[in-house]
């Protein structure tokens, strides 16, 4: 009888250390888990705070290089270690509104001076007096620039334009945009697929 009883106490306390390593191994899974999507997390939260983010076309200011709906990638490296460039693309917010992110060209950069009158776009560049006609083989002859203005651009500011000239809020309605308002240059288009690539650097023959 004693001896059953040292059987069962024996038999009772095998049970629970069975029981308390499988919750072991329980619990060293849910923290093994936790430790890997914490770092994943941080990862992923470093990438798109530094170095690319998401955007999502709305519109059809773009047109006819990006189109309502597009899904492209945006790099954040060269913008912070070099000024911006005529002809890049960019994703900014919005001046009036900074909860709402635009996608434009830069047309002129710090100290040119934007000229537009009958159709046509010039620049003077910083430091020149001779203005020139910028060639944007990115758009169809056909599309001309409205508006009548002469504007240079200030230290940290630029003028962008959409390149669906008759249908963009840009600089020609807002003005200038802060440099400090820029989140990254476009540089990925992702979807649609069809259109999948890199982005084409554009400079103007000035």
């Amino acid at each position: 009888m004693i001896e059953d009883n040292f059987k069962n106490e024996s038999e009772a306390e095998k049970k629970f250390a069975a029981g308390r390593q499988g919750l072991s191994r329980a619990a060293r899974f849910f923290v093994e888990f936790l430790e890997t999507a914490i770092i994943i997390g941080v990862i992923a939260f470093i990438i798109r705070f530094f170095f690319i983010q998401p955007f999502v076309v709305e519109g059809a200011s773009m047109e006819p290089n990006f189109h309502n709906n597009d899904y492209l990638l945006i790099e954040k490296v060269s913008e912070r270690i070099k000024n911006p460039q005529r002809g890049d693309v960019i994703v900014f917010h919005y001046p009036n509104n900074p909860k709402v992110n635009y996608i434009k060209r830069i047309i002129g950069t710090p100290g040119d001076t934007v000229i537009i009158k009958d159709g046509t776009l010039k620049i003077i560049p910083q430091g020149r007096i001779q203005e020139e006609t910028i060639d944007e083989n990115y758009i169809p002859e056909s599309l001309k620039t409205s508006g009548n203005m002469e504007i240079k651009v200030a230290n940290d500011q630029y003028f962008v334009l959409g390149d669906n000239r008759s249908n963009s809020s840009d600089s020609r309605e807002w003005g200038t945009l802060p440099k400090e308002n820029i989140i990254g240059r476009a540089w990925l288009i992702i979807l649609p697929t069809a259109d999948f690539g890199a982005v084409p650097r554009v400079e103007y023959n000035l």
